[in-house]
């Protein structure tokens, strides 16, 4: 399904460090010596190294006496063995404790640093048998080594809000939008970072998303669309429903969307009315009619108070009932219930019999709204519309959602990445799995393995659901690669694989089995920032937990096989250029390079910082940066030194322009300091002894210049005229000036200074086609003795226009025109002196995003010619660098992750 403007869970549609560290096997677990006979192969690994710590991922095959209470013989195990786990048992704290029907426990833990949490960090102990025969089976999670992050924000509480509101893309919605602070976190990655966390919610738009503020930068380390539940004390609902409010057990009939009369339990109220809460199991199931209202009313919130339960004056309820889609949430939520009660043995979403709410008939802003979500303690559907019945109406979406508020209270998967991929693709797995169940759907039944196929009014099922659980997608054919800017990274898009697998396994095994397999995954090994191998490896340790045959297992591992989740997926992609750098999550990370060195803002063993290293691979990466609290972005090279800008850290420590030695091995200069609030520093560039950037202040824009080393030195501006973007390169510094000319619009004109000649020397005026308007010229390169930019035409009716000039102000001409069918759709421009790189961004298909519709880059010779595709990796390609000759370096997000990538000449056609 389309994405629609709810974000927050909908039906529809990482904080990882730069370093891996390599786990030696324990002695205890060691692999057979080379010559002895291999045993008979077990799918299940005895153990995983982690990623980005020194601790293992999963520890199997274990059986080592735990005498005790659970929780103390769990912890007091770990820290027996800290050869073997390398955690710090101090920083752990229990989560909870939970019981399979065969009395296996499992501990959950988390991981605080200083006392607070850190994203992602969990650690599970399984333990089997009693008291003194108590033994520990197995061990695993995610627990962060090497954290050394402050643990007292350096950022006031306003300005970080302020901070997390900015994350909005429309300005406009700020004053109205609400930052809910859920308290400290330690993002995860090198040393690590502290942030403060909020959930930032736009009712203009019906959006909510997680933002994570950089508490000693102020600056947004990390956002994505909201998924987690609300803080344990807020109230999920109001008002409260049970015997206590004076309701007492009914049964009545209500018609559903199709006008067939069902059964249902409700409750009868003091006054003798009726309303839809059913009593007859330890959670209330209410369900409330929206009445039409925006479901933006009830994202997030506590069910408003004016909003009532469905309700009737008498046991038999008016069609109205149905057509809004009550009937079918009320009886569904109820086949949901008793699903994971009586197959899994889960008493609730929560697992304590907490209160079940549905809230049905919502629309968006008064239209019809085809979608339903989870937002964290209830479900929301849509009012449907002409070509769809209300969404409540389909038992898969119910179970689908419900099952997000399952993850939710277990596994709390983020939802961004691989991570919320497998969200909903768990959410996926359980609701076709409820409906099949209810429906006595045989697994060789095509419509079993559709979701939402009974949505729509007129269409066929086929052609009506949502997604297909065996339409046999791949990691290797089929991963979408993408930042988070797109469907968090693709929660949906990239879900039927893993759910495919999932669902493989359930036509393998009988149907029981395979349900009790994966819930158990779930709920006692997946953590919230588990990838698909991760899944993988869950899924295989239950299924051995719950005593499937080796052959049992072996197909398990064959249908993770099938779908491409296997050890070095992201190898066998195909891609075409060499990986630099894995997992750079910084959004603020925009790479530079000149003469074989690269340079970024990323995560590494010595925390964020600003880090350095060569395209041919060699060496370790080198951190410039200081470690000072500040935040150390917006950087570039001329191949031997960097310059970037410092700022935000501790009230007092002031912005500034800093220098230093691509080999780290020169000081830390300061070119220019500022310890005006009032001021802002940006646009550093560097080319030999000049140091060129900017200093905003009330308004105005101005280019500073350090010639030779010198002071730097404000460069004169004619009264009411600014400067955007600077270029410096052998003495020639460009920049874009701007100002007004009384109502006129605003004029953008290029412009040239001769660092030698101390003048401007050239402007290039506007060189817009007749007939187009005016147009703006942006992304200002220097390469090849002339000036290049992009220029957009005012009314965005054709791509870009790729310009060149001559350091005279002469020869300005089309080195790419914007009717050609490949000119550029973004602002990302860069050069060396034999070609020019640059950005085309794809539509989103009517259909859906696909690989091909993402960004792409694409290579064109600085003197003409036809543009090639620089790289045929299939997925999103940012951020791109020149280099010497043709050689680009950029952020790709082809293999599941965002990686920084090199190519030394382009592809050509893909």
């Amino acid at each position: 399904m389309p994405r629609l403007p709810r974000t927050t869970g909908t039906f529809a549609l990482g904080a990882a460090a730069v370093v891996t560290l390599a786990l030696a096997v324990p002695p205890a677990l060691a692999l057979p010596a080379a010559g002895t006979p291999a045993p008979d192969p077990d799918p299940v690994p005895a153990l995983v190294t982690g990623t980005d710590t020194a601790a293992p991922q999963l520890v199997t095959g274990l059986s080592e006496p735990a005498p005790g209470d659970p929780a103390p013989a769990a912890l007091a195990h770990l820290a027996a063995h800290p050869d073997r786990y390398r955690i710090d048992t101090g920083e752990l704290v229990e989560l909870g404790t939970t019981q399979g029907p065969d009395g296996r426990r499992t501990v959950r833990f988390e991981q605080r640093h200083g006392g607070i949490p850190v994203l992602g960090g969990q650690y599970l102990v399984h333990l089997t048998g009693q008291d003194a025969g108590q033994k520990v089976q197995s061990a695993g999670g995610r627990y962060f080594t090497g954290l050394t992050a402050p643990t007292t924000p350096a950022v006031p509480a306003a300005t970080l809000r302020q901070a997390a509101l900015a994350e909005l893309p429309d300005p406009r919605s700020r004053d109205s939008a609400a930052a809910e602070d859920l308290g400290a976190v330690i993002l995860p990655g090198g040393g690590g970072r502290l942030t403060e966390h909020y959930t930032v919610r736009d009712p203009a738009a019906g959006t909510a998303r997680e933002v994570y503020v950089d508490a000693t930068t102020g600056t947004v380390a990390l956002a994505h669309d909201a998924r987690a539940p609300r803080p344990a004390t807020a109230p999920a609902t109001s008002p409260a429903t049970g015997p206590a409010d004076g309701l007492q057990p009914a049964t009545g009939t209500a018609p559903d969307a199709h006008g067939r009369t069902a059964a249902v339990h409700i409750a009868k109220r003091a006054d003798g009315t009726y309303q839809f809460t059913d009593l007859t199991r330890p959670a209330p199931i209410t369900t409330y009619d929206a009445d039409g209202r925006d479901a933006g009313d009830f994202d997030r919130v506590p069910v408003p108070a004016d909003a009532v339960p469905a309700s009737s004056p008498t046991p038999d309820f008016p069609a109205a009932t149905g057509e809004h889609g009550a009937t079918d949430a009320h009886v569904n939520a109820g086949i949901v219930y008793d699903f994971y009660r009586d197959r899994l043995g889960r008493e609730g979403l929560d697992g304590k019999g907490g209160a079940v709410v549905s809230v049905v008939n919502a629309s968006d802003g008064g239209k019809p709204y085809p979608n339903a979500f989870w937002d964290g303690s209830k479900m929301v559907y849509g009012s449907g519309g002409p070509d769809y019945y209300p969404f409540s109406v389909a038992l898969d979406v119910a179970g689908h959602e419900m099952t997000h508020g399952v993850v939710a209270h277990t596994a709390k998967l983020l939802y961004l990445g691989q991570s919320g991929a497998m969200d909903e693709a768990i959410a996926d797995y359980f609701g076709n799995a409820i409906e099949a169940t209810a429906r006595g759907l045989s697994m060789d039944d095509p419509a079993a393995a559709l979701l939402g196929e009974s949505l729509c009014r007129t269409r066929a099922p086929q052609a009506c659901a949502q997604r297909n659980l065996a339409d046999r997608r791949t990691t290797t054919a089929d991963y979408l690669g993408t930042r988070y800017s797109i469907d968090a990274g693709g929660v949906h898009l990239n879900s039927p694989i893993f759910a495919g697998a999932l669902w493989d396994i359930r036509r393998t095994l009988d149907p029981l089995t395979a349900d009790r397999v994966v819930y158990h995954a779930l709920t006692d090994y997946l953590t919230p920032l588990d990838d698909f191998l991760a899944g993988r490896d869950a899924v295989l340790s239950a299924g051995r937990d719950l005593g499937l045959t080796k052959r049992q297992l072996r197909s398990v591992a064959a249908a993770f096989d099938a779908h491409g989740i296997t050890p070095g997926w992201q190898k066998r992609l195909g891609t075409d250029s060499r990986t630099l750098l894995q997992n750079v999550s910084n959004g603020m990370a925009t790479p530079a390079v000149a003469r074989g060195h690269w340079l970024i803002l990323g995560d590494g063993p010595a925390g964020t910082g600003l880090y350095t290293g060569t395209v041919d691979g060699h060496g370790t990466p080198v951190r410039l940066s200081p470690e000072d609290g500040r935040i150390h972005s917006w950087a570039t090279t001329d191949g031997t030194n960097a310059v970037w800008a410092a700022m935000g850290g501790p009230r007092g420590a002031g912005q500034d322009v800093l220098t230093a030695p691509l080999s780290g091995a020169g000081p830390v200069r300061s070119v220019f300091r500022s310890t005006s609030t009032a001021q802002q520093l940006g646009n550093a560039r560097i080319s030999g002894t000049d140091i060129a950037f900017t200093v905003s202040e009330n308004g105005r824009t101005r280019p500073y210049l350090s010639h030779d080393g010198g002071t730097p030195l404000a460069l004169p501006l004619p009264e009411g005229h600014d400067v955007s973007e600077l270029a410096l390169k052998d003495g020639l510094l460009a920049w874009n000036e701007t100002w007004r000319d009384g109502d006129s619009p605003l004029v953008t004109v290029p412009t040239l200074y001769s660092v030698a000649a101390g003048k401007v020397t050239a402007r290039y005026a506007e060189h817009a086609p007749a007939g187009t308007g005016p147009s703006s010229a942006v992304s200002l390169t220097l390469a090849g003795g002339r000036l290049l930019w992009l220029d957009f035409p005012a009314d965005h009716t054709r791509r870009a226009t790729i310009r060149s000039a001559a350091p005279d102000g002469s020869g300005i001409a089309d080195l790419l025109s914007g009717d050609s069918p490949n000119a550029p759709r973004s602002t990302v421009l860069t050069a060396s002196d034999q070609a020019v790189t640059y950005q085309v961004d794809g539509d989103k298909p009517a259909g859906g995003w696909t690989n091909a519709a993402l960004p792409k880059l694409w290579q064109v010779p600085l003197t003409g010619g036809t543009p090639q595709r620089l790289s045929c990796d299939r997925g999103g390609q940012y951020e791109a660098a020149a280099d010497q000759g043709t050689r680009v370096i950029w952020l790709d997000a082809t293999a599941g992750r965002t990686d920084l990538v090199v190519r030394d000449r382009p592809a050509g056609i893909c």
